[in-house]
Formats: C-alpha cells, structure tokens, sequence
C-alpha cells in the first residue's frame, strides 16, 4: 500500500515552496486547521507587532549530527537516571502490602507512567512547536497557549486516570473471576489522584523548559521531551506508591476516604474544560484528542497486564527494576524523532493543497536511518545512544545494589538485544505514523507521540519479559533471574 509522505528522507534539505496535503482531510483535522487559523487571527487583532511574525515563520535551526547528538545526550542522559530511580522504586515497593494484596496496582504502573507520553510529551510537542513557528513570541499569545494547554492536559489526566483504573479493573476480573468493589473504589481514587497531581507538575516543568529554551537557543524539541520523562516516572510511581499505600490503610477504618477522593477530583474537570475552551487550539484537542490518549492508555494497560503477571512471579521479580528504564528510554528517544518530524513539517508546510497529490511509497527502514536528511540524521542519532546508554544504566542500577537480577553478559547481551530492536521499530513507526497523519489532516503534535510511547510501553515490557522468559529456561537463574 502507498501513502503519500509530506516529502521523501533525501528531500529534506529541500524546503518545498508548497506541501501537498490530502484534499480528503477529514473533519477532525479540518477543526485543528480552523482552530490555528482562528488563534492566529486572534493573534493579530490583539498586537498588530505580531502580524510580520506569523507572516514569516522564524528560519529552521540549522543542525548537524553533533549538534543533535551534543542536545539530546544530557537530556537523555538526565532522563535514563530518572527511569532508573522509578525503577529502583517499582523494586521496592513491588514489595509493599497494597502490591501484593491488590495486584491490580502493577497494571495502573505503565498506564500511568505512559502519561508522560500521552500527555507531558504532548504538551511538549504542542509548545514546542508553537515557539518554533512563533507562536509564543508575544507575551500574551505565551500566556494564552500555556494556560489553554495546562487546563487541557489536566482534563485529560482526570479522564485518563478513571479509565485506566477500570482497565485494570477488567483486567484484574477476568482471569481470576474475583470482583471487589473496596479494591476496585481504591484503583480508582488513586489512579486518578496519581494522574492529576503529577500532570500539573510535569506540566509545569514543561513550560518553564521550553520557555528557557527559546531564550538560550536550543531546540526545545532536543530538550523538553527527555525532561519531561526525567522526573516523570520518579514522581509518578512515588505518587502511585504512596498514595494508593495511604488509601489502602484507609479501606479499615473508613468507607468513605476512598469515594470522596475520586469525586473530588472529577467534580474539578468542568472548571478544566471551562478555561480549556478559551483557547481556539485546544478547544479543538479537548473535542476531538481522544482517541490517541484513550487507545493509548489501553495499549499501555495491556503492558501492565504482562507486567502484572510477569512480576507476580516470583522467579521473575527482576524484571521490576528495569521496565521503567527500558519502557522509558525508548519512549523518550521516539518521542523526540516525533517531535522533530513534527515541527519539520509545521516549519516547511503552507496550509493550502494541492488538488491532486502525487501518492508516494512508505518509508522503508533504509530511507528511515541511511537517508541524508535531517530527520534520518537524527534516527540515526538516536539510535546510537540507545546501547551505551543502556549500557550506562545498567551499571547505575547494579553499582546501587537495586533489583534482583545480577548483570551477567548472557542477561546484558539479551537485554541490549530487546532493547534495539524496541527503537528500531519505533523509530521506524514514528517516520511513518508522523507523515501519514500529517496527509490525513492530523497535527501530529496532538495524534502520534501517545501511539508511539504506549507502543514502546507494550514492545519493551513484552521483549524484557520474553527475555526474562529465555533465561529462566536456558538456564541463567541461579541469582540472576529471580531471586
């Protein structure tokens, strides 16, 4: 099957005098394009020194491979040791009361952690872009877009967060045929809980990154997602942790704790959408951003499920400690490749189409990592970090004394393994998911990076625990797999 692409990987240092969109573009996409048209129109009436700005978009960073590299290494590196701390928190509270009576907790784990993805990075992509393209150069215009998105973000964790708990609910029945409803008020209460504090202060981080980015000239798609994921997981399990252990102690004393907090963080989202319908852009996300969110909370739910049974095992309850650093490393570095294909199009792209456009073949893995363009520079890129860098966490978490599993070179050869081939395919995903949405009339800031991070959430669970799997049976166990 073809699709068209908004431009070939050798075409890209070519800017295009006009991209060819899809006259086709269903009405979701339609929306988005008013909504910008009708911000950016706003814009002008509001600061006529605005109007030459939007009028010529401010010229691309021009970047090398170094300069990728030299951009993306703390900010990866920064959030690797970030992943490693929640895994060696997910180490230790796998033990805790509240994970081993109610196991359903583990399966909330990768839907919550996957809203860095689904929502932080997001957020990200979305500002990121907007102060590439200058539409953060005002101070109003800032205000405006930060205020809309951080409402919106908030909405969405409220929303995210219930739905996860009744995944974890469905997922937690029906292999054991057991329902109960204190367990099932307490996943509630607490994944929502979760959701909505760490979203605020993720978001909060966000903007002050990609506003200091701007200011000191670095591209804010090199930096904020990997920040964003920094802290992200840290602070998310430890709220997950701690939250769901407070709950839990109060399932003995008191029948309404639990109920009271879920409602009172639902009661809050009218107020959310109110002050998120203010702003044309994401008025437009909050009506028709649901399905990347909510498919991708699902995708990610059924990780946790893997997870779950994987690490209810006690032969396997090694794999706890690295799951966020796999799941996290490869979300971060997919989410970054998304961004910057993102924003290349935004930056290279008018709004108006061709009638007719030429349909091209999709990317294949050698446009994708050995084209010359820029975006195949980055691939390549981040696909280099992926092993030295695994490399280095590994040795963190083994020098910490954290997990159960020591590092012997079968067990690091077999991780490394999972872990390339996890980036391989979602790098090659994010080329092609980025561009097809783009011709569908879907801004990809919005649609592509929560696919993108819930699929490396399910492929990096799923690879660890077949790798886990293979050693038991090859015989690598004596305290290496399991303890």
């Amino acid at each position: 099957m073809s699709f068209p692409l908004a431009g070939d990987n050798d075409q890209e240092n070519e800017r295009p005098d006009m991209v060819v969109l899809d006259c086709r573009a269903n009405a979701k996409g339609q929306r988005e394009e008013d909504a910008l048209l009708e911000n950016a129109s706003q814009s002008n009436e509001s600061d006529d020194t605005s109007t030459d700005q939007s009028l010529v978009p401010p010229a691309p960073l021009k970047e090398t491979s170094f300069s990728i590299g030299l951009q993306v290494l703390f900010p990866f590196l920064l959030a690797g040791f970030g992943t490693v701390a929640a895994g060696m928190v997910l180490d230790i509270v796998q033990h805790w009361t509240v994970f081993t009576e109610v196991t359903e907790v583990f399966i909330l784990v990768p839907a919550l952690l996957g809203l860095k993805g689904n929502l932080e990075m997001t957020l990200a992509s979305r500002l990121s872009t907007a102060a590439n393209i200058g539409q953060m150069d005002t101070a109003k215009d800032m205000w405006k877009m930060i205020m809309g998105n951080l409402a919106l973000i908030q909405v969405q964790a409220t929303v995210v967060g219930f739905l996860a708990s009744i995944a974890a609910v469905i997922f937690g029945w029906i292999p054991e045929g057991n329902f109960k409803m204190g367990h099932a008020v307490l996943l509630c209460a607490s994944s929502v809980a979760t959701a909505f504090i760490a979203s605020l202060l993720l978001g909060l981080i966000m903007i002050g990154v990609i506003i200091a980015s701007r200011k000191v000239g670095i591209n804010p798609d090199n930096v904020a997602t990997p920040i964003a994921a920094s802290l992200g997981d840290l602070i998310t399990l430890a709220l997950l942790a701690g939250i769901s252990t407070g709950l839990y102690k109060e399932l003995e004393y008191n029948d309404y704790a639990n109920p009271m907090v879920c409602a009172f963080f639902v009661a809050l989202t009218p107020i959310w959408v109110l002050i998120a319908r203010r702003t044309p852009s994401t008025r437009e996300v909050l009506y028709s951003g649901w399905e990347p969110v909510i498919i991708a909370m699902a995708i990610s739910s059924v990780g946790g499920l893997i997870l779950d049974k994987t690490v209810s095992n006690p032969n396997f309850a090694g794999m706890a400690v690295f799951t966020p650093v796999i799941n996290g490393v490869g979300g971060n570095l997919v989410a970054v490749q998304a961004s910057r294909i993102s924003t290349y199009l935004h930056m290279n792209a008018l709004p108006i189409a061709e009638p007719n456009p030429a349909p091209r073949k999709c990317p294949t893995p050698w446009s994708t990592f050995f084209g010359s363009g820029v975006n195949s520079r980055s691939a390549r890129v981040l696909f280099l970090l992926v092993a030295p860098g695994h490399l280095v966490f590994l040795y963190t978490i083994n020098s910490m004394q954290g997990g159960h599993t020591t590092l012997t070179s079968v067990f690091v050869a077999f991780y490394l393994a999972a872990a390339l081939l996890q980036v391989v395919i979602l790098l090659y995903l994010a080329d092609w998911m980025v561009n097809w949405m783009w011709h569908r009339g879907m801004d990809p800031d919005n649609f592509s990076i929560p696919y993108l991070t819930a699929l490396g959430d399910l492929l990096g669970t799923g690879f660890l625990a077949l790798c886990f799997h293979v050693l038991w049976l090859i015989g690598d166990r004596d305290t290496d797999v399991g303890d």
